[in-house]
Protein backbone atom coordinates (compact mmCIF):
# COMPACT_ATOMS: atom_id res chain seq x y z
CA UNK A 1 0.00 0.00 0.00
CA UNK A 2 2.82 2.35 1.23
CA UNK A 3 4.29 1.44 -2.66
CA UNK A 4 1.61 2.42 -4.55
CA UNK A 5 0.51 5.66 -2.21
CA UNK A 6 4.09 6.99 -2.85
CA UNK A 7 4.09 5.87 -6.66
CA UNK A 8 0.17 7.96 -7.05
CA UNK A 9 2.16 10.93 -5.05
CA UNK A 10 4.87 11.07 -7.61
CA UNK A 11 2.69 10.62 -10.84
CA UNK A 12 0.63 13.51 -9.02
CA UNK A 13 3.52 15.94 -8.62
CA UNK A 14 4.91 14.92 -11.91
CA UNK A 15 1.78 15.91 -13.57
CA UNK A 16 1.33 18.72 -11.16
CA UNK A 17 5.19 20.07 -12.46
CA UNK A 18 3.84 19.63 -16.33
CA UNK A 19 0.97 21.25 -15.55
CA UNK A 20 2.96 24.78 -14.44
CA UNK A 21 5.03 24.58 -17.71
CA UNK A 22 4.46 27.85 -19.19
CA UNK A 23 4.04 27.37 -22.97
CA UNK A 24 6.78 28.90 -25.51
CA UNK A 25 5.42 31.07 -29.14
CA UNK A 26 8.05 32.93 -30.96
CA UNK A 27 6.81 35.28 -33.78
CA UNK A 28 9.97 35.76 -35.75
CA UNK A 29 9.06 38.21 -38.51
CA UNK A 30 11.94 38.11 -41.65
CA UNK A 31 13.12 41.59 -42.78
CA UNK A 32 10.64 43.42 -40.56
CA UNK A 33 11.66 47.61 -40.25
CA UNK A 34 11.94 48.58 -36.59
CA UNK A 35 9.26 51.08 -37.31
CA UNK A 36 7.33 49.01 -40.04
CA UNK A 37 4.86 48.43 -36.67
CA UNK A 38 2.59 50.19 -35.24
CA UNK A 39 4.11 50.10 -31.25
CA UNK A 40 7.31 51.21 -32.92
CA UNK A 41 5.97 54.34 -35.11
CA UNK A 42 4.37 53.18 -38.36
CA UNK A 43 1.37 53.93 -39.75
CA UNK A 44 0.53 50.94 -41.32
CA UNK A 45 -2.94 49.84 -39.39
CA UNK A 46 -1.46 46.71 -37.29
CA UNK A 47 -4.30 46.58 -34.24
CA UNK A 48 -3.11 42.98 -32.64
CA UNK A 49 0.29 44.19 -32.29
CA UNK A 50 -0.90 46.98 -30.59
CA UNK A 51 -3.24 45.38 -28.33
CA UNK A 52 0.45 42.74 -27.79
CA UNK A 53 2.10 45.95 -26.67
CA UNK A 54 -0.38 47.34 -24.67
CA UNK A 55 -0.76 44.14 -22.81
CA UNK A 56 2.76 43.55 -23.03
CA UNK A 57 6.17 44.64 -22.89
CA UNK A 58 8.14 46.31 -25.98
CA UNK A 59 12.06 45.32 -26.10
CA UNK A 60 13.36 48.76 -27.83
CA UNK A 61 17.04 47.26 -27.54
CA UNK A 62 16.54 43.32 -28.53
CA UNK A 63 19.44 42.65 -30.96
CA UNK A 64 19.36 40.39 -33.59
CA UNK A 65 22.25 39.54 -36.54
CA UNK A 66 22.39 41.67 -40.10
CA UNK A 67 21.11 39.20 -42.15
CA UNK A 68 19.23 36.10 -41.84
CA UNK A 69 20.90 32.69 -41.09
CA UNK A 70 23.14 34.31 -38.10
CA UNK A 71 20.29 35.65 -36.20
CA UNK A 72 18.34 32.22 -36.79
CA UNK A 73 21.30 30.47 -34.86
CA UNK A 74 21.80 32.68 -32.39
CA UNK A 75 18.19 31.98 -31.74
CA UNK A 76 18.10 28.43 -31.90
CA UNK A 77 21.59 27.68 -29.87
CA UNK A 78 21.92 30.75 -27.37
CA UNK A 79 25.32 31.74 -28.79
CA UNK A 80 26.15 34.37 -30.63
CA UNK A 81 26.03 33.47 -34.42
CA UNK A 82 29.62 32.81 -35.03
CA UNK A 83 30.05 30.63 -32.52
CA UNK A 84 27.52 28.22 -33.25
CA UNK A 85 27.71 28.49 -37.28
CA UNK A 86 31.05 30.21 -38.55
CA UNK A 87 30.01 31.53 -41.71
CA UNK A 88 30.74 34.55 -43.83
CA UNK A 89 26.91 35.09 -44.71
CA UNK A 90 23.74 32.86 -45.17
CA UNK A 91 23.46 29.85 -46.24
CA UNK A 92 21.53 29.13 -50.30
CA UNK A 93 19.62 25.95 -50.97
CA UNK A 94 22.07 22.66 -51.91
CA UNK A 95 24.74 23.81 -49.03
CA UNK A 96 26.80 21.43 -48.11
CA UNK A 97 27.46 23.38 -44.25
CA UNK A 98 24.33 24.09 -41.82
CA UNK A 99 24.13 24.19 -38.46
CA UNK A 100 25.52 21.15 -36.57
CA UNK A 101 23.50 18.01 -35.45
CA UNK A 102 25.59 18.46 -32.40
CA UNK A 103 25.06 21.32 -31.72
CA UNK A 104 22.06 21.94 -28.88
CA UNK A 105 18.85 24.04 -29.77
CA UNK A 106 16.38 25.07 -27.69
CA UNK A 107 13.78 22.90 -29.62
CA UNK A 108 15.74 20.14 -28.11
CA UNK A 109 16.05 21.36 -24.59
CA UNK A 110 12.28 22.04 -24.05
CA UNK A 111 11.66 19.02 -25.87
CA UNK A 112 13.57 16.89 -23.15
CA UNK A 113 11.68 18.70 -20.61
CA UNK A 114 8.42 17.28 -22.03
CA UNK A 115 7.78 19.99 -24.65
CA UNK A 116 5.78 19.65 -27.91
CA UNK A 117 7.46 21.64 -30.78
CA UNK A 118 6.95 22.77 -33.69
CA UNK A 119 8.42 24.66 -36.66
CA UNK A 120 6.22 26.61 -38.78
CA UNK A 121 7.75 28.83 -41.61
CA UNK A 122 11.67 29.73 -42.78
CA UNK A 123 14.41 27.62 -41.24
CA UNK A 124 17.35 28.76 -43.15
CA UNK A 125 20.23 26.53 -40.93
CA UNK A 126 20.85 24.50 -43.56
CA UNK A 127 18.17 22.18 -46.13
CA UNK A 128 19.97 19.04 -46.38
CA UNK A 129 18.13 16.32 -44.23
CA UNK A 130 20.24 16.30 -41.36
CA UNK A 131 19.71 20.60 -40.94
CA UNK A 132 16.87 20.31 -41.49
CA UNK A 133 14.24 21.31 -37.99
CA UNK A 134 13.18 17.45 -37.52
CA UNK A 135 16.62 16.61 -37.00
CA UNK A 136 17.41 19.69 -34.22
CA UNK A 137 13.89 18.77 -32.26
CA UNK A 138 11.06 19.62 -33.48
CA UNK A 139 8.58 17.49 -33.29
CA UNK A 140 7.15 18.97 -36.53
CA UNK A 141 8.24 21.14 -39.56
CA UNK A 142 5.89 23.09 -41.86
CA UNK A 143 7.48 25.76 -44.45
CA UNK A 144 10.38 26.85 -46.82
CA UNK A 145 13.95 25.91 -45.37
CA UNK A 146 15.10 29.30 -46.89
CA UNK A 147 14.61 32.67 -48.22
CA UNK A 148 11.34 33.02 -50.77
CA UNK A 149 13.96 34.85 -53.19
CA UNK A 150 16.09 31.61 -53.41
CA UNK A 151 13.99 29.97 -56.39
CA UNK A 152 13.80 30.40 -60.14
CA UNK A 153 12.86 33.94 -61.79
CA UNK A 154 10.07 32.68 -63.78
CA UNK A 155 8.54 30.86 -60.29
CA UNK A 156 8.11 34.47 -59.35
CA UNK A 157 10.86 34.03 -56.80
CA UNK A 158 13.54 37.63 -57.58
CA UNK A 159 10.72 40.02 -58.47
CA UNK A 160 7.24 41.66 -56.97
CA UNK A 161 3.96 40.47 -58.44
CA UNK A 162 3.01 42.50 -61.42
CA UNK A 163 7.04 43.35 -61.98
CA UNK A 164 8.76 42.54 -65.33
CA UNK A 165 10.50 38.73 -64.58
CA UNK A 166 14.05 39.69 -64.72
CA UNK A 167 16.17 38.39 -67.37
CA UNK A 168 18.58 34.97 -66.57
CA UNK A 169 22.18 36.23 -66.87
CA UNK A 170 24.67 33.79 -67.24
CA UNK A 171 27.12 36.05 -64.59
CA UNK A 172 24.45 35.22 -61.75
CA UNK A 173 26.24 31.67 -62.21
CA UNK A 174 29.06 31.92 -60.31
CA UNK A 175 29.64 32.37 -56.91
CA UNK A 176 28.31 29.12 -55.98
CA UNK A 177 30.18 27.07 -52.83
CA UNK A 178 29.92 25.47 -50.09
CA UNK A 179 26.84 27.84 -48.69
CA UNK A 180 24.96 26.66 -51.53
CA UNK A 181 23.44 27.86 -54.95
CA UNK A 182 22.97 31.17 -55.74
CA UNK A 183 21.41 33.38 -58.43
CA UNK A 184 20.13 32.03 -61.63
CA UNK A 185 21.22 28.77 -60.43
CA UNK A 186 18.83 28.57 -57.50
CA UNK A 187 16.36 25.20 -57.92
CA UNK A 188 12.38 25.61 -57.46
CA UNK A 189 11.45 26.75 -53.77
CA UNK A 190 10.11 23.53 -52.03
CA UNK A 191 7.30 23.54 -49.01
CA UNK A 192 8.16 20.87 -47.10
CA UNK A 193 6.33 18.96 -44.42
CA UNK A 194 8.82 17.55 -42.05
CA UNK A 195 11.43 16.71 -44.30
CA UNK A 196 9.18 15.57 -46.91
CA UNK A 197 8.45 17.90 -50.16
CA UNK A 198 4.79 18.33 -50.73
CA UNK A 199 4.85 21.45 -53.00
CA UNK A 200 6.64 23.60 -55.37
CA UNK A 201 6.50 27.32 -54.54
CA UNK A 202 5.34 29.69 -57.29
CA UNK A 203 3.63 32.61 -57.61
CA UNK A 204 0.03 31.43 -56.02
CA UNK A 205 1.67 29.49 -53.01
CA UNK A 206 4.01 33.16 -52.31
CA UNK A 207 0.32 34.87 -51.86
CA UNK A 208 -0.97 31.72 -50.04
CA UNK A 209 2.14 31.18 -47.47
CA UNK A 210 1.27 33.70 -44.73
CA UNK A 211 -2.33 31.89 -43.86
CA UNK A 212 -0.76 28.59 -44.84
CA UNK A 213 1.82 29.10 -42.07
CA UNK A 214 -0.64 30.78 -39.65
CA UNK A 215 -3.59 27.83 -40.21
CA UNK A 216 -1.23 25.47 -39.31
CA UNK A 217 0.10 27.31 -36.27
CA UNK A 218 -3.42 27.92 -35.10
CA UNK A 219 -4.13 23.97 -35.60
CA UNK A 220 -0.49 23.03 -33.25
CA UNK A 221 -1.83 25.27 -30.48
CA UNK A 222 -5.37 23.46 -30.42
CA UNK A 223 -3.86 20.10 -30.92
CA UNK A 224 -1.55 20.53 -27.71
CA UNK A 225 -3.18 22.65 -25.62
CA UNK A 226 -3.79 20.00 -22.71
CA UNK A 227 0.44 19.80 -22.60
CA UNK A 228 3.35 22.21 -22.67
CA UNK A 229 4.26 23.40 -25.88
CA UNK A 230 6.70 25.43 -28.33
CA UNK A 231 5.70 26.81 -31.22
CA UNK A 232 8.63 28.82 -33.38
CA UNK A 233 6.46 30.60 -35.85
CA UNK A 234 9.48 32.40 -38.78
CA UNK A 235 7.23 33.98 -40.84
CA UNK A 236 8.82 34.32 -44.88
CA UNK A 237 6.77 37.57 -44.97
CA UNK A 238 7.99 40.40 -45.29
CA UNK A 239 11.07 39.47 -47.32
CA UNK A 240 11.08 40.38 -50.55
CA UNK A 241 9.65 39.45 -53.05
CA UNK A 242 7.31 41.19 -51.50
CA UNK A 243 3.43 38.89 -51.59
CA UNK A 244 0.99 39.39 -49.10
CA UNK A 245 -2.21 37.99 -49.78
CA UNK A 246 -4.79 39.72 -52.35
CA UNK A 247 -7.05 40.58 -49.59
CA UNK A 248 -4.14 42.79 -48.03
CA UNK A 249 -2.60 44.19 -51.05
CA UNK A 250 -3.14 47.90 -51.49
CA UNK A 251 -4.65 48.46 -48.17
CA UNK A 252 -1.53 50.22 -46.67
CA UNK A 253 -0.18 53.50 -47.38
CA UNK A 254 3.14 52.11 -47.35
CA UNK A 255 3.20 49.87 -50.72
CA UNK A 256 3.25 46.29 -50.31
CA UNK A 257 5.35 45.95 -47.59
CA UNK A 258 3.06 47.77 -45.66
CA UNK A 259 0.59 44.87 -46.69
CA UNK A 260 2.46 42.43 -45.56
CA UNK A 261 3.06 43.70 -42.48
CA UNK A 262 -0.63 44.32 -41.90
CA UNK A 263 -1.02 40.88 -42.49
CA UNK A 264 1.80 39.41 -40.38
CA UNK A 265 -0.21 41.27 -37.80
CA UNK A 266 -3.87 39.39 -38.49
CA UNK A 267 -1.62 36.45 -38.26
CA UNK A 268 -0.78 37.56 -34.74
CA UNK A 269 -4.40 38.03 -34.26
CA UNK A 270 -5.20 34.85 -35.01
CA UNK A 271 -2.33 33.51 -32.77
CA UNK A 272 -3.50 35.28 -29.99
CA UNK A 273 -6.97 34.94 -30.41
CA UNK A 274 -6.75 31.53 -29.82
CA UNK A 275 -4.50 31.30 -27.12
CA UNK A 276 -7.54 33.45 -25.15
CA UNK A 277 -10.39 31.04 -26.65
CA UNK A 278 -8.09 27.95 -25.25
CA UNK A 279 -7.68 29.96 -21.60
CA UNK A 280 -3.92 29.45 -22.55
CA UNK A 281 -3.24 33.47 -22.51
CA UNK A 282 -2.51 32.96 -18.81
CA UNK A 283 0.23 30.68 -18.93
CA UNK A 284 1.49 31.24 -22.90
CA UNK A 285 4.98 33.51 -23.07
CA UNK A 286 4.83 34.85 -26.44
CA UNK A 287 7.98 36.94 -28.16
CA UNK A 288 6.90 39.03 -31.45
CA UNK A 289 10.52 40.01 -33.33
CA UNK A 290 11.99 40.18 -36.25
CA UNK A 291 15.60 38.30 -37.72
CA UNK A 292 17.41 41.44 -38.73
CA UNK A 293 16.13 44.88 -39.56
CA UNK A 294 14.13 46.43 -42.44
CA UNK A 295 15.86 46.47 -45.94
CA UNK A 296 15.30 50.11 -47.22
CA UNK A 297 15.90 49.20 -50.23
CA UNK A 298 12.79 47.44 -50.67
CA UNK A 299 10.42 50.52 -48.26
CA UNK A 300 11.35 49.29 -44.96
CA UNK A 301 11.57 51.80 -42.14
CA UNK A 302 13.59 51.44 -39.77
CA UNK A 303 13.58 55.31 -38.26
CA UNK A 304 15.01 56.17 -36.06
CA UNK A 305 17.67 54.30 -36.10
CA UNK A 306 20.50 54.59 -38.89
CA UNK A 307 21.58 52.09 -41.11
CA UNK A 308 19.41 48.79 -43.05
CA UNK A 309 19.33 45.04 -43.07
CA UNK A 310 22.73 44.03 -43.63
CA UNK A 311 24.82 46.67 -41.57
CA UNK A 312 25.77 46.97 -38.25
CA UNK A 313 24.24 50.13 -37.40
CA UNK A 314 21.06 49.71 -35.23
CA UNK A 315 18.71 50.06 -38.37
CA UNK A 316 20.67 46.26 -39.21
CA UNK A 317 20.66 44.45 -36.37
CA UNK A 318 18.41 46.32 -33.15
CA UNK A 319 14.93 44.71 -33.81
CA UNK A 320 11.31 45.27 -32.98
CA UNK A 321 10.44 43.30 -30.15
CA UNK A 322 7.81 42.68 -28.02
CA UNK A 323 7.29 40.25 -24.91
CA UNK A 324 3.19 39.36 -24.18
CA UNK A 325 2.75 37.28 -20.81
CA UNK A 326 -0.87 38.51 -19.27
CA UNK A 327 -0.54 38.61 -15.27
CA UNK A 328 3.31 38.12 -15.62
CA UNK A 329 4.91 40.97 -17.83
CA UNK A 330 3.81 44.29 -17.37
CA UNK A 331 1.04 45.32 -19.67
CA UNK A 332 1.94 48.99 -21.31
CA UNK A 333 5.67 49.07 -20.75
CA UNK A 334 8.53 49.30 -22.41
CA UNK A 335 12.44 49.04 -21.44
CA UNK A 336 15.64 50.10 -23.08
CA UNK A 337 17.61 47.45 -21.54
CA UNK A 338 19.64 45.33 -23.79
CA UNK A 339 18.40 41.74 -24.81
CA UNK A 340 19.13 39.67 -27.76
CA UNK A 341 17.82 36.93 -29.47
CA UNK A 342 20.41 34.44 -27.75
CA UNK A 343 18.72 35.44 -24.37
CA UNK A 344 15.83 33.29 -25.83
CA UNK A 345 17.39 29.78 -25.01
CA UNK A 346 18.85 30.23 -21.29
CA UNK A 347 15.24 32.65 -20.73
CA UNK A 348 12.83 29.75 -21.91
CA UNK A 349 15.03 26.88 -20.31
CA UNK A 350 15.03 28.75 -16.92
CA UNK A 351 11.31 29.15 -16.84
CA UNK A 352 10.48 25.66 -18.16
CA UNK A 353 12.59 24.15 -15.47
CA UNK A 354 15.00 22.78 -17.91
CA UNK A 355 18.73 22.37 -17.68
CA UNK A 356 20.99 24.04 -19.65
CA UNK A 357 22.87 22.45 -22.40
CA UNK A 358 26.32 21.17 -20.77
CA UNK A 359 29.93 20.92 -22.50
CA UNK A 360 30.04 24.08 -24.69
CA UNK A 361 29.79 27.52 -24.23
CA UNK A 362 26.63 29.96 -24.20
CA UNK A 363 27.00 33.58 -24.48
CA UNK A 364 22.91 34.08 -23.72
CA UNK A 365 21.61 35.05 -20.34
CA UNK A 366 18.72 34.56 -19.10
CA UNK A 367 16.40 38.11 -18.66
CA UNK A 368 13.19 36.86 -17.18
CA UNK A 369 14.10 39.79 -14.92
CA UNK A 370 13.60 42.05 -18.11
CA UNK A 371 10.35 40.97 -19.10
CA UNK A 372 9.33 40.76 -15.81
CA UNK A 373 10.30 44.38 -15.18
CA UNK A 374 12.88 43.40 -12.26
CA UNK A 375 16.16 44.72 -13.69
CA UNK A 376 16.90 46.76 -10.82
CA UNK A 377 20.00 48.57 -11.32
CA UNK A 378 21.80 45.28 -13.12
CA UNK A 379 21.11 44.44 -16.12
CA UNK A 380 21.88 41.47 -17.01
CA UNK A 381 23.25 41.78 -20.45
CA UNK A 382 25.53 45.12 -20.45
CA UNK A 383 27.60 44.20 -23.40
CA UNK A 384 26.88 43.28 -26.78
CA UNK A 385 29.28 42.56 -29.93
CA UNK A 386 28.32 43.42 -33.26
CA UNK A 387 29.07 40.67 -35.68
CA UNK A 388 29.03 40.53 -39.23
CA UNK A 389 29.59 37.72 -40.23
CA UNK A 390 33.11 36.65 -39.31
CA UNK A 391 34.27 40.21 -39.07
CA UNK A 392 33.62 42.05 -35.72
CA UNK A 393 32.39 45.51 -36.48
CA UNK A 394 30.92 47.16 -33.32
CA UNK A 395 31.08 46.35 -29.74
CA UNK A 396 28.66 48.20 -27.23
CA UNK A 397 28.52 48.89 -23.37
CA UNK A 398 25.78 50.38 -21.39
CA UNK A 399 25.21 53.34 -23.66
CA UNK A 400 28.48 53.85 -25.48
CA UNK A 401 28.73 51.98 -28.76
CA UNK A 402 32.20 51.69 -30.72
CA UNK A 403 32.34 51.31 -34.41
CA UNK A 404 35.70 50.51 -34.68
CA UNK A 405 36.42 50.89 -37.99
CA UNK A 406 34.22 53.85 -40.04
CA UNK A 407 35.47 55.95 -43.30
CA UNK A 408 35.04 59.38 -42.04
CA UNK A 409 35.05 62.81 -43.60
CA UNK A 410 32.26 64.50 -44.88
CA UNK A 411 29.28 63.42 -46.91
CA UNK A 412 29.90 63.81 -51.22
CA UNK A 413 33.90 64.49 -50.79
CA UNK A 414 37.03 61.98 -50.47
CA UNK A 415 36.58 59.97 -47.10
CA UNK A 416 39.02 59.68 -45.05
CA UNK A 417 40.70 56.50 -43.57
CA UNK A 418 38.53 54.17 -41.25
CA UNK A 419 38.95 55.30 -38.13
CA UNK A 420 36.57 54.63 -34.52
CA UNK A 421 33.71 56.46 -34.39
CA UNK A 422 31.83 56.25 -30.74
CA UNK A 423 28.18 57.18 -30.30
CA UNK A 424 26.36 57.73 -26.95
CA UNK A 425 23.30 55.65 -28.12
CA UNK A 426 20.62 57.15 -25.35
CA UNK A 427 21.86 60.61 -26.40
CA UNK A 428 22.30 59.72 -29.56
CA UNK A 429 19.97 56.48 -30.80
CA UNK A 430 20.37 57.74 -34.70
CA UNK A 431 24.12 57.42 -34.45
CA UNK A 432 24.79 60.66 -35.80
CA UNK A 433 28.09 62.36 -34.06
CA UNK A 434 30.94 60.65 -33.78
CA UNK A 435 31.99 61.57 -30.02
CA UNK A 436 35.13 60.08 -29.51
CA UNK A 437 37.72 62.50 -29.87
CA UNK A 438 35.27 63.97 -26.54
CA UNK A 439 35.26 60.58 -24.83
CA UNK A 440 39.30 59.31 -25.64
CA UNK A 441 38.61 56.55 -22.13
CA UNK A 442 35.98 55.07 -23.22
CA UNK A 443 37.22 54.82 -26.64
CA UNK A 444 39.93 52.77 -25.17
CA UNK A 445 37.98 50.74 -22.78
CA UNK A 446 35.77 49.99 -25.76
CA UNK A 447 38.81 48.70 -27.73
CA UNK A 448 40.22 46.75 -25.05
CA UNK A 449 36.56 44.92 -24.91
CA UNK A 450 36.57 44.36 -28.42
CA UNK A 451 40.13 42.84 -28.17
CA UNK A 452 39.01 40.28 -25.44
CA UNK A 453 37.53 38.67 -28.77
CA UNK A 454 40.57 37.72 -30.61
CA UNK A 455 41.24 34.49 -28.80
CA UNK A 456 37.55 33.34 -28.48
CA UNK A 457 35.57 33.90 -31.37
CA UNK A 458 38.44 35.74 -33.51
CA UNK A 459 37.66 39.55 -34.88
CA UNK A 460 37.72 38.73 -38.51
CA UNK A 461 38.32 34.88 -38.99
CA UNK A 462 37.14 32.16 -36.89
CA UNK A 463 38.68 31.88 -33.80
CA UNK A 464 39.16 29.06 -31.23
CA UNK A 465 35.74 29.53 -29.64
CA UNK A 466 33.94 28.64 -32.69
CA UNK A 467 32.11 24.89 -33.23
CA UNK A 468 32.49 23.49 -36.53
CA UNK A 469 28.97 23.69 -38.73
CA UNK A 470 27.53 20.77 -40.04
CA UNK A 471 29.27 19.43 -43.42
CA UNK A 472 27.54 17.08 -45.56
CA UNK A 473 29.12 15.43 -49.12
CA UNK A 474 27.37 15.66 -52.24
CA UNK A 475 24.64 18.10 -51.39
CA UNK A 476 21.56 18.13 -53.47
CA UNK A 477 18.01 20.49 -54.15
CA UNK A 478 15.31 19.28 -52.33
CA UNK A 479 13.98 19.92 -55.95
CA UNK A 480 16.17 19.77 -59.01
CA UNK A 481 15.46 22.17 -61.95
CA UNK A 482 13.35 19.80 -63.78
CA UNK A 483 11.38 19.58 -61.20
CA UNK A 484 12.40 15.90 -59.66
CA UNK A 485 12.38 15.59 -56.18
CA UNK A 486 15.42 13.98 -54.80
CA UNK A 487 14.81 10.35 -54.02
CA UNK A 488 15.56 10.81 -50.28
CA UNK A 489 12.89 13.28 -49.79
CA UNK A 490 9.89 12.32 -50.94
CA UNK A 491 10.34 9.48 -53.70
CA UNK A 492 11.91 8.63 -57.28
CA UNK A 493 8.88 9.11 -58.87
CA UNK A 494 7.26 12.44 -57.45
CA UNK A 495 7.70 15.77 -59.57
CA UNK A 496 6.56 18.93 -59.42
CA UNK A 497 6.42 20.04 -62.94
Amino acid sequence: MKTILSTLLLFTATLAGVAGKPNFIVVNIDDLGYADIGPFGSNNKTPHLDRMAKEGRKLASHYAAPVCTPSRTALMTGCYPKRALPIPHVLFPAGAVGLHPNEVTVAEVLKDAGYATACIGKWHLGDQPEFLPTSQGFDYYFGIPYSNDMGPASDGSKSNPGDKLPEPKMTNLTGNDELGLRGMSQPPLPLLENDKVVGRVRVPEQFSVTRQYTERAVTFIRDHKDKPFFLYLPHTAVHFPLYPSKKFMGKSPNGLIGDWAEEVDWSVGQVLDALRALELDKNTLVIFTSDNGGALNHGSNNTPLRGSKGQTFEGGIRVCTIAWWPGKIPAGTSTDAMTSMMDILPTFTKLAGASLPGNRKLDGVDIWPVLAGNVGNKPPRDQFFYYRGLKLEAVRSGPWKLHLALAGGVPGKKKAAPQPHLFNLTEDIGETKNVAAQHPDVVKRLQALAQTMANDLGLDDVGPGCRPPGRVSNPQPLIAHDGAVRPNAVGKTKRFP
